[in-house]
């Protein structure tokens, strides 16, 4: 009896063995929201494709690009292409972006005003502190007549680059992440959209002005020039871009976050 079902045992184990070694393990950092929560979304189908997603959520902008740089991870999902070029230029690193998946619009919030008119003289605004994002920011505040800059286009504008603030506004630049947590101690802040959402706020309701979706800040998965085509990379793309993520970020997010392809 044995020796009749040998072969047959060895066979199966075989093929268990194969079906362990056709799998591939993809590591990822990413923000919380909403990237991590698309990850997880496409988890299941891309195990079914013999990739296995390992999700590191960061709380921070630099810890991403620097493990993945380091190849300690392989890809991450939370940032735009002005911030990794920044990033790529002062951190002599050579991150790639592999493809656009979504737009966050970014936002304006307050709890001490309701409209921009109400802004009094001298008002707090808090702005992101690393230069993309904070260019960004300033870039967005004179679109909404709060300031005017000496190039309403550079998006790398910094509060050097204001020439006119006739209400005395006084620009503070910190954090992206905390600028959530200061919101009861500033008049007005510019969040990310995934910061704000971690905090309960709904972009299109609660922000007093917004992006719109013409944004050219599409949120990139990243990788590094050694792995950016790999088969399991190009798996990964392939179930962000399907039908099933498009209509999971429209649903979930209502206009929030907004598909990039």
């Amino acid at each position: 009896m044995k020796t009749r079902f040998a072969p047959l045992v060895a066979a199966l184990f075989a093929i268990a063995s194969l079906a362990v070694q056709a799998q591939t393990h993809l590591s990822i950092a990413a923000t919380a929201v909403p990237h991590a929560e698309i990850l997880e979304h496409v988890k299941p189908a891309l195990a079914k494709e013999g990739v296995i997603l390992d999700i590191k959520v960061f709380t921070d902008y630099i810890q991403p690009n620097v493990q993945v740089a380091e190849k300690k991870i392989d890809l991450n999902f939370f940032q735009h292409k002005p911030y990794l070029d920044e990033f790529n230029k002062n951190k002599g690193t050579n991150l790639v972006s592999v493809t656009p998946v979504h737009i966050e619009p970014y936002g304006a919030y307050s709890k001490k005003v309701t409209k921009v008119a109400d802004l009094a003289k001298g008002a707090i605004i808090a702005i992101p502190n690393d230069p993309s994002n904070g260019g960004r920011a300033l870039v967005l505040l004179e679109q909404n007549g709060l300031i005017k800059l000496k190039d309403s286009h550079n998006i790398l504008s910094t509060v050097k680059d204001i020439t006119e603030n006739k209400k005395g506004f006084k620009i503070k630049e910190l954090e992206a992440a905390t600028l959530p947590r200061v919101l009861d101690q500033v008049d007005l802040a510019l969040i990310n959209t995934n910061y704000a959402i971690e905090a309960k706020l709904v972009p299109t309701r609660d922000a007093l002005f917004i992006e719109d979706s013409k944004s050219p800040y599409a949120n990139l998965l990243v990788s590094r020039p050694d792995n950016k085509d790999s088969d399991a990379v190009k798996k990964l793309v392939a179930a962000l871009h399907s039908e099933d993520v498009k209509k999971f970020i429209e649903s979930k997010y209502q206009g929030a976050v907004v598909p990039a392809f």
